[in-house]
């Protein structure tokens, strides 16, 4: 891979965007996440991900200079839609994901994380998207998702002035999980990484899905956190959870 690489590490699938000097979304990028996120849902050894960029910025966004070669509406649609499926497929990935942001996420950098579980901050960091500063709109499911996190009226008005907000607010606003000086931002994520990568596989994997089901009716998601429920109770994995915990000992989750 060209602009992705990773590494494992104590169950945890470290991937770092690696295009300076922004870290730049071109398509080129979000193919390789594609095919990153194949090789690591088939890698028994990593039970979680986490995602950051490599040197001043998580990622400021998409590249504009490629938007010079969508000449028609529907080509622009296209590229619209090929986003949204990738950020769509890692939004519903069956092992958590965890962004890393600092320096910066704009833009598609945003939308990226959005798509991500859980999301680290640094203090400093700006997160915003200022598509409309360019005469666009968002277009990887920032409209969408974003007031998921912060509200209708919030959203309107990121979107509408294209003004960041840093990585503090973001968690005053619910658009992420902590903020923390960016010294210390990897060491504690990947910290929280390795945590969750303790428990079981087929649990994280079903309440991942039973998650998505929050964005829909109350009556649907109820009726899939059921049948996940059932699913997980009759692993292997929640014999050894129940059976641990009856021994007082720590347990040793196989995924089965």
């Amino acid at each position: 891979m060209e602009f992705l690489k990773w590494r494992a590490e104590d169950g945890v699938a470290i991937v770092t965007i690696n295009r300076p000097p922004a870290n730049a979304l071109a398509q080129q990028l979000i193919r390789e996440l594609d095919e990153l996120m194949t090789e690591v849902e088939h890698n028994n050894d990593v039970r979680v991900v986490l995602l950051h960029g490599e040197g001043r910025f998580f990622s400021a966004g998409a590249d504009i200079k490629e938007f010079t070669d969508v000449s028609s509406e529907q080509q622009a649609v296209n590229l619209a839609e090929n986003g949204q499926a990738v950020f769509d497929r890692l939004e519903s990935f069956p092992k958590p994901v965890i962004a890393a942001i600092h320096g910066a996420a704009l833009g598609g950098g945003l939308e990226l994380a959005m798509s991500c579980h859980i999301r680290y901050v640094a203090e400093d960091a700006k997160l915003g998207l200022p598509e409309l500063n360019l005469g666009i709109i968002p277009g990887f499911g920032g409209t969408q998702r974003l007031p998921r996190y912060v509200g209708l009226a919030k959203a309107a008005e990121m979107i509408f002035t294209g003004e960041p907000i840093s990585g503090a607010e973001a968690v005053q606003w619910g658009l992420a999980n902590k903020a923390v000086p960016q010294e210390e931002l990897l060491p504690q994520a990947l910290e929280l990484a390795k945590k969750i990568a303790k428990k079981s596989p087929v649990s994280l994997k079903a309440a991942i899905h039973a998650l998505q089901y929050s964005k829909k009716s109350f009556e649907e998601g109820i009726k899939a956190e059921a049948e996940q429920f059932g699913i997980v109770f009759n692993s292997e994995d929640a014999k050894e959870g129940i059976q641990a915990f009856i021994e007082k000992r720590q347990p040793t989750f196989s995924g089965k």
